[in-house]
């Protein structure tokens, strides 16, 4: 009598504890959601204001939304928009410019030594100043806009350039954005080696601190000077003259002298719903190619200090 031997057990597989891949066609669908979401709430809004100025305020009634008109009507836009109020347009460009340039030049003079010195030096206090400065950012900016205006008010600057500029240049933001970059990514060493040198803390500053920090300054300098052009509520309030006006508030005062927005105000003017499409778009056209030109000093700026030699 022979004995079989007996039958091999089925070899499973070793679990591996992850569950399968959505399907290829789940995916498809996602990303299709995705994009026509971005499509009709960012892309469509878009293409309709740039062309909403080649079209009369009829043809953007009863045209089809994305239409174009007609070049001849650009020009005329173009006029009636730089005609009202004897050019005040220009007049709002050149005070926002004044404004952003000014407050820049004084935010890059204080937030790049006050991000330097957080992130270097040890003094007493500051850790209080550094929270300070974090819970500031983080604050709504129209939860500052009161005391702001009562201590300008208490200063008599209420209705002066300096009641916009002072205010848009000391940037929280742009102090932490230099801590977090000369924490991480400034070598102690170089430092060290400047000041056995015979370098002063200023000349350390000046000469190695200062150059390496270059991607983190243009951050610092593109996010301040979007916020100071794109700010509308402080120079609402402070501002009461319209020559004075930076032109987000131009805009509003625009806004206004639209008849279909504001049939009383706006009887008789040139100003129409083209021509506001078109206000819009000078108005952004600076920050636009303010962007372009700095895609690479930003990209640096957003790198710097993300890894520590």
């Amino acid at each position: 009598m022979t004995l079989s031997a007996p039958a091999p057990a089925p070899v499973r597989a070793p679990a591996t504890g992850r569950r399968p891949a959505p399907s290829r066609a789940l995916s498809v669908l996602v990303i299709g959601v995705l994009l026509t979401a971005l499509l009709v709430f960012f892309v469509l809004p878009v293409l309709w204001l740039l062309l909403a100025p080649s079209k009369t305020a009829d043809q953007m009634i009863h045209d089809a939304p994305l239409s174009f008109g007609s070049f001849a009507r650009i020009g005329a836009s173009w006029r009636h928009l730089f005609a009202f109020q004897d050019g005040a347009m220009l007049t709002w460009l050149r005070n926002s410019a004044v404004y952003s340039g000014a407050s820049l030049v004084l935010t890059l003079l204080t937030s790049v030594p006050a991000g330097y010195g957080l992130a270097l030096t040890r003094f007493r206090g500051r850790r209080t100043l550094l929270t300070i400065t974090l819970v500031t950012m983080i604050m709504p900016s129209a939860a500052l806009v009161l005391p702001i205006f009562l201590e300008l008010n208490r200063f008599h600057l209420i209705g002066t350039a300096w009641s916009v500029i002072l205010p848009f240049s000391f940037y929280p933001f742009g102090v932490y954005l230099v801590y977090i970059y000369f924490a991480t990514s400034l070598p102690r060493e170089l430092l060290a080696a400047a000041r056995i040198d015979g370098c002063t803390e200023w000349q350390v500053f000046a000469r190695i601190a200062l150059p390496l920090a270059k991607p983190v300054v243009g951050l610092v300098a593109f996010f301040s000077f979007v916020g100071n052009w794109n700010n509308f509520f402080l120079p609402y309030l402070v501002l009461p003259n319209s020559d004075e006006f930076p032109v987000q508030v131009g805009l509003n005062q625009l806004l206004s002298s639209t008849p279909s927005f504001n049939p009383v105000a706006g009887a008789g003017l040139d100003i129409t719903v083209p021509e506001l499409a078109l206000a819009i778009i000078v108005a952004i056209l600076p920050v636009l190619v303010l962007f372009l030109f700095s895609q690479r000093t930003l990209v640096s700026g957003m790198l710097a200090g993300s890894t520590k030699e």
